[in-house]
């Protein structure tokens, strides 16, 4: 008997349990309809409708800066955006003075501010696991309405100094159907409504700053409008750029100074070598423009890299005149030799033309022979006869004749654009690189 008092004492509470705890699930349900009075407000209209202007307060808290497109010129960003104002229709009596919170569910049930993102490409809300939407009122009427976004959205940027820039963005805020004589958007507590986190970073930017601005927007059709801009500025990081771009490019232009060491009758070698420091430019201006924007002015880049490619084609453009040069003094060699040569009485003689490699000294030397003179017959097979190429009418001393030969050494001598070259082309390029990082550093 005392058993089955005590099982049915526990089916009897469990019963009272169960039916309490649903009466209270309906019972506070019909308490919040009832303390917010949704049901008996219009809230298609805004608070204090036909009267002054609705202050909305505004804070954002940025999570993170996603990317950064200098193709697209935009910017993915995600935050928590805020808006608090007053909506005497949600007001409730309240002993503690406890605010309650809802979620996104109740949102559609009242009035809340039509802010949208001016200029945007992309945007959305978080769903998961659920909406990211908070709702809560306080007692006397104030609502804090919070969600989670993230927005993709225009950046007008200048690359006249890409990679050597700065850029400045912002994300505009708005209200889309109520003018300011409707809706006064302004953010809630100045400079400070607008919160970072420490953690953020980009690969390719410095991060500098972070500040707010607010100002008037009038459009012909309907209206003035508060508008609200959250502007930052970044940076970029050079250092990428220094290993990817400018040092290759220095490389390069280098590279082809080599070939100013190297004998002029080694066409193979000069040729090969020029052409692939041309080409390898080439590829370097196609690979950076590849991942830049289709701009119609001039960037600092552009700047650096076509007056390196400038210098190796000049390089390749010196040795075509140094080796048409070289031909040009050989052909002339060729024809005064065939002119001037003289076997008479020497069988087996050799001939040589002083081609401008002999010092003064030994021109001196050689001043004093002639075409005719001979050489004993026991040294017919030995010896070589130098010849002067001088004019047979010339009856000047033999100082005149020596500086015209000079003259002729002075022309003919094609190594000494090489000599130039080695000093010109390094000197060019350096005063060339303390202009350019000087003026975009």
């Amino acid at each position: 008997r005392a058993q089955r008092y005590r099982t049915n004492a526990v089916a009897v509470f469990c019963s009272h349990t169960f039916k309490k705890n649903h009466d209270m699930t309906k019972a506070w349900k019909g308490k919040t309809e009832q303390l917010l009075r949704v049901d008996e407000h219009d809230f298609t209209m805004r608070p204090a409708f036909g009267g002054p202007a609705i202050p909305v307060g505004v804070d954002v808290q940025v999570e993170s800066l996603d990317s950064i497109s200098e193709v697209d010129m935009d910017f993915t960003m995600t935050l928590y955006l805020r808006h608090y104002w007053k909506d005497e229709r949600l007001s409730f009596p309240s002993t503690t003075n406890k605010s309650m919170t809802f979620d996104g569910r109740l949102v559609k049930k009242i009035w809340v501010p039509d802010v949208f993102f001016v200029h945007s490409k992309r945007s959305f809300i978080h769903d998961t696991t659920t909406d990211n939407i908070m709702l809560r009122v306080f007692p006397d009427g104030h609502v804090l309405y919070s969600m989670r976004v993230t927005v993709t959205a225009m950046c007008n940027m200048d690359f006249s100094h890409f990679p050597l820039d700065s850029q400045t963005c912002s994300l505009e805020l708005e209200s889309y159907a109520y003018t300011d004589e409707d809706l006064m958007l302004y953010w809630k507590n100045g400079n400070e409504s607008l919160k970072t986190d420490e953690k953020i970073s980009l690969s390719q930017f410095l991060i500098q700053k972070f500040h707010t601005t607010s100002r008037l927007a009038f459009y012909s059709s309907t209206g003035w409008y508060n508008r609200l801009y959250i502007n930052f500025t970044l940076r970029r990081h050079i250092f990428f750029f220094l290993l990817q771009t400018y040092f290759p490019a220095t490389l390069m232009v280098m590279l082809s100074w080599v070939s100013f060491w190297i004998d002029r009758r080694a066409v193979p070698a000069r040729v090969s070598l020029g052409i692939t420091t041309v080409l390898t430019m080439s590829t370097i201006i196609t690979g950076v423009n590849a991942s830049m924007p289709r701009v119609s002015y001039i960037k600092a880049v552009d700047i650096y890299l076509w007056v390196s490619f400038v210098f190796v084609f000049l390089s390749v453009l010196e040795y075509a005149a140094v080796n048409y040069l070289t031909t040009v003094q050989e052909r002339k060699e060729r024809k005064l030799q065939k002119r001037f040569s003289c076997t008479c009485g020497i069988p087996h003689s050799k001939t040589m033309m002083l081609d401008g490699n002999y010092s003064e000294s030994d021109a001196n030397s050689l001043a004093g022979y002639t075409r005719n003179q001979m050489v004993p017959e026991e040294e017919k097979q030995e010896k070589i006869v130098v010849h002067l190429a001088m004019s047979n009418e010339s009856n000047s001393p033999r100082k005149r004749g020596l500086k015209g030969h000079v003259g002729l050494r002075i022309i003919q001598n094609t190594h000494a654009i090489d000599k130039y070259s080695r000093l010109i082309f390094p000197g060019t390029y350096i005063f060339f690189n303390l202009i350019y990082w000087s003026v975009f550093s």
